[in-house]
């Protein structure tokens, strides 16, 4: 007798596995994939190099609870990512600010007069709707075209002005010189990998991990009380509605025989290459090798599902399973895929920390709660 079945072994899963744990309850994990830690799941590759199998994956947060409550599994290796974009033959900082902005066109110019060149620059409109009025209206039309739409177009197959707001709306631009991708106040990785710190999450004699299992095969024939659902939210109901939409990336990993490849951890490409972006792993771990290891991404439409398409009709389609959830009251569903919504490390974490906090508080209430006694009318119940 279990009593969670948690399906999926990322963030999300190993979350909330944990917590049950420590709060005494029997848990089951399971993966249909060969591995734990979801997307963050890295390795070391034939050249003895650490990389990431889904992708580059840093972590940044505001959040003191959840970068303390991750401390508990790892030891962390302090790191601010930096990107370059690869524009007009020049590398330049990304997010857009004073140093881009002044070595793009060959300027000097300060704080101020940055913020007044960027709103000489900017498209008024109106009513921003979609990803490339949010653009428009911050840095005109040049600067759109030479950073956001070929890459926007390579990353959706969808020209912005066809694309929800929301895609571009976090995108931020600086008006001074701060190079770094993020501004959060914890950044850092996990010193000896996101893999050793899922292992260290789930190694607690309360929990069991299943691999290579998909949780439809074994459902019936395990004894559990509630479930844990962090997959795909159209799978659990058998795409009754249809298939949620989501783009996927095709990984190319190399290996250079120098230590060094590029300038920086990231190069984001947004207009004549077929990929988006090339990262180096060994900005991200601090490894020394004589070698490096690099991943090129190259956007797609089929394979994994990696972000949620952010269009109207999509989020419709989700708000029906989203009432199919609503109805069932011993299934959780947390994390991205269960909610078709695209999140943050962080942001996944304190999502189950939170549903974890929820569970509980319901399991006390019930516990509580008086349990009726029947009316005796003449001696009788």
């Amino acid at each position: 007798m279990f009593d969670y079945l948690i399906v999926g072994a990322g963030f999300a899963g190993a979350v909330m596995a944990e917590r049950l744990a420590g709060a005494g309850r029997k848990v089951l994990v399971v993966d249909k994939r060969n591995h734990i830690a979801g997307n963050t799941f890295d390795y070391y590759d034939p050249a003895g190099i650490l990389v990431h199998k889904y992708g580059p994956h840093i972590f940044h947060t505001n959040s003191k609870e959840v970068f303390d409550y991750l401390g508990q599994f790892t030891a962390w290796r302090p790191y601010e990512h930096r990107v370059l974009a690869s524009v007009d033959g020049m590398l330049v900082p990304v997010p857009i600010n004073l140093n881009t902005i002044n070595e793009l066109y060959g300027l000097r110019l300060s704080a101020g007069e940055v913020e007044d060149f960027l709103h000489s620059k900017a498209v008024k409109i109106d009513r921003v709707k979609t990803s490339e009025d949010v653009v428009l209206s911050k840095v005109g039309k040049e600067l759109y075209e030479k950073f956001f739409r070929g890459y926007t177009k390579k990353q959706w197959d969808l020209d912005p002005s066809e694309l929800d707001a929301s895609v571009t709306a976090r995108i931020p631009v600086r008006h001074n010189r701060d190079n770094r991708y993020f501004t959060d106040t914890y950044q850092a990785m996990p010193a000896q990998g996101y893999t050793k710190l899922f292992e260290n999450m789930l190694h607690h004699p309360n929990i069991k991990v299943m691999i290579n299992t998909d949780y439809k095969e074994v459902e019936d024939s395990i004894v559990f009380k509630k479930m844990i659902y962090t997959g795909p939210v159209d799978y659990y109901f058998d795409y009754c509605f249809g298939k949620l939409p989501y783009r996927s990336i095709e990984f190319e990993f190399q290996t250079y025989e120098t230590e060094v490849f590029q300038s920086t951890g990231t190069i984001n490409y947004p207009n004549e290459h077929p990929y988006t972006r090339v990262t180096e792993f060994k900005y991200l771990t601090g490894q020394h090798h004589p070698k490096t290891s690099v991943v090129y991404e190259y956007p797609k439409a089929e394979g994994d599902p990696y972000y949620p398409v952010p269009r109207p009709e999509n989020a419709e389609l989700y708000r029906k399973y989203q009432h199919l959830t609503a109805e069932l009251n011993d299934v959780y569903f947390t994390g991205r895929l269960a909610t078709y919504k695209y999140y943050n490390m962080d942001q996944v974490v304190a999502q189950s920390l939170a549903l974890f906090k929820k569970i509980m508080a319901q399991e006390k209430e019930t516990v509580l709660r008086p349990v009726p006694v029947p009316a005796v009318t003449n001696g009788r119940h």
